[in-house]
């Protein structure tokens, strides 16, 4: 007997729950407001999955199709979750370009990718001037596409058990220009594409990478549907995309999002919408910690998972408010790889003085420790870290495509997916005999626990 796999689909769970809140947009109406103003924007999960389906004919009608990229170039808007599902459904790629970069540094993830369309806010038409690509679109002129005479609808729609209640309908259902049904190989082809801080490396994460990497933080740190997270971090990061909004969205939670991170706006919004999860940087712990009204704002806060970038001592408020905090290490490559264990295990301020505590690995990703030499060490021991596994990145985009480790193409992909072996980057680490190198030094104790270097 054969049984569908849990997948990404959005029209699923609009099918699911689809009056349930999936996004409230808490962005300032107006660019002067005054510190602290928030103003809500609700979306359900039905309404998200007739966004994306929109998106994917508007997509459609300018030539998209599967295999193409997609860059997009805006601070955090549900605008950028609809373009993820959007590709899916077009078996596109869709490739955030941050809008910290520079002038400078905005060139570099096209020294990698070759997009077919790039999409951006007005605001960042400076940086669009930099970008060394001229088939350009604001996510405005976008919207204004009627997409009546395209249909892309979710095709995972098709198969919702009739049980699930009254699965929402595309306004273009019927139309003959629906695509057919994707075979499995599909979920192997690249769905998004992420870069490094300053502009490389870009990073390709296939739809099966995608859902094993949420999967994991379901487990990792106990996600459900009635979990309420604040995003702390751009939507063109791993952090911020993979580890909190796609894995909330997952489980059918509620996300909180500002078009940039305001330490008092984010506050305000956990207070109003009694926010359960917090997952982020260094920036946006120490940042809400400092806030006069971080004690009061944070009253259902629960869980809280920092990266390796928050020290200690940031960590001091939240233990004192009650909520429990696992630390998280994850890289581009693999946006989370070890974990701190829950209170009854290691405590995040016992962080020893030559280094920073991460934890176990997480379920899912295989860990070793290797010497100078490449050679495996057993038991504990200092060495590189090495990661492997569903949840790591397909791995490195190159001028060629995509890779894969041992340097061939990949068959279940298009010609634009191969991703040759020993791709190196200056401090980005290297995808090797199925195994990604961080080049990161680790001390691994007696109970199996690592500490970074």
């Amino acid at each position: 007997m054969v049984f569908d796999d849990v997948t990404l689909s959005l029209a699923r769970r609009a099918a699911r729950f689809p009056d349930r809140t999936a996004v409230v947009d808490i962005s300032e109406d107006r660019r002067y407001a005054p510190p602290e103003t928030i103003h809500e924007n609700r979306v359900s999960y039905a309404e998200l999955s007739e966004l994306a389906d929109r998106t994917a004919a508007r997509l459609a009608s300018v030539g998209i199709d599967a295999g193409d990229t997609v860059c997009l170039l805006t601070r955090n808007r549900i605008a950028s979750l609809a373009l993820l599902f959007a590709c899916r459904r077009l078996g596109a790629t869709l490739a955030p370009i941050s809008h910290l970069l520079t002038p400078v540094t905005v060139e570099r993830p096209f020294d990698a990718l070759e997009p077919s369309l790039v999409l951006a806010e007005p605001a960042q038409r400076d940086l669009v001037r930099s970008i060394p690509f001229d088939r350009s679109m604001t996510l405005e002129a976008l919207s204004d596409i009627d997409p009546a005479d395209v249909d892309a609808t979710d095709t995972d729609a098709a198969d919702a058990d009739p049980a699930d209640g009254n699965r929402p309908q595309s306004e273009n259902a019927g139309n003959n220009r629906q695509r057919p049904k994707p075979d499995s190989d599909d979920r192997h082809r690249p769905l998004l594409a992420l870069h490094g801080e300053g502009g490389r490396p870009v990073a390709a994460f296939s739809e099966r990478t995608l859902e094993w990497n949420c999967i994991t933080a379901v487990v990792t740190w106990g996600l459900r549907r009635n979990d309420v997270s604040p995003v702390v971090s751009p939507l063109a990061t791993a952090t911020g995309l993979v580890r909190n909004a796609l894995s909330l969205l997952y489980v059918g939670g509620r996300l909180l999002l500002d078009r940039a991170f305001d330490p008092g706006d984010t506050l305000t919004a956990m207070a109003e919408e009694d926010a359960t999860l917090l997952v982020g940087r260094k920036p946006a712990f120490r940042d809400l910690a400092a806030d006069s009204s971080f004690d009061d704002a944070t009253r259902s806060l629960e869980r809280a998972v920092p990266d390796q970038s928050v020290t200690a001592d940031l960590l001091d408020p939240y233990h004192e408010r009650g909520v429990t905090v696992t630390r998280a290490y994850g890289r581009l490559e693999c946006p989370a790889a070890l974990c701190q264990p829950e209170p009854n295990g290691v405590d995040p301020r016992l962080t020893p003085d030559d280094g920073v505590a991460v934890g176990v690995p997480v379920p899912d990703c295989r860990v070793r420790v290797v010497d100078e030499d490449g050679d495996v060490l057993e038991g504990p021991g200092t060495g590189r870290l090495q990661v492997s596994g569903p949840v790591v990145a397909d791995g490195y985009v190159n001028a060629a495509g995509f890779a894969d480790d041992d340097g061939g193409e990949n068959e279940a992909t298009s010609d634009r997916t191969v991703k040759p072996d020993d791709v190196g980057f200056a401090g980005g680490g290297r995808f090797v005999d199925g195994w990604f190198d961080t080049e990161e030094w680790v001390r691994r104790d007696g109970d199996g626990g690592f500490v970074l270097e």
